[in-house]
């Protein structure tokens, strides 16, 4: 098949190239519609991480519930969730696994027996590892 070199100089004639300026107006379109997804889908990361904190500790809870009627008394510590304590003499564990002790930020979650709020209480600091807080970085506790 033979081509028509007229119609391939007609065409290199007619094409041009971008010019920085239209590249610069994409890329600045790019940065800030990139700005604005990362921006949504960070917001649902972290309220997503809060989520997995409440059922959490909603888990734990309900293994300290189990812990408590096979043995009539709450653990010392939540460890005792994982490995035999030496005053448990009904224990039927682990009731969690070592990995379930920490929050979804990698912290060990708090645990005090008696507690304040009830029997025990249970909390995470939450995103910024501190106690207290508001928004996402508040506590997450099981008494609330």
């Amino acid at each position: 098949m033979r081509r028509n070199p007229g119609f391939r100089r007609a065409l290199a004639a007619g094409q041009r190239g971008f010019t920085l300026m239209e590249i610069l107006i994409v890329l600045a379109l790019i940065a800030v519609i990139s700005t604005f997804v990362i921006g949504n889908v960070m917001g649902g990361f972290s309220s997503g991480q809060a989520k997995a904190a409440r059922a959490q500790l909603s888990t734990v809870s309900t293994a300290i519930d189990r812990f408590y009627l096979d043995n009539g008394t709450y653990p010392s510590r939540l460890e005792d969730l994982v490995t035999k304590p030496g005053n448990a003499p009904n224990w039927s564990g682990p009731y969690l696994k070592a990995s379930q002790l920490k929050d979804p930020w990698q912290e060990p979650l708090q645990y005090k027996v008696p507690g304040d709020h009830g029997d025990y209480d249970l909390w995470s600091y939450g995103r910024d590892k501190r106690a207290g807080g508001e928004g996402d970085n508040a506590d997450i506790r099981n008494w609330d």
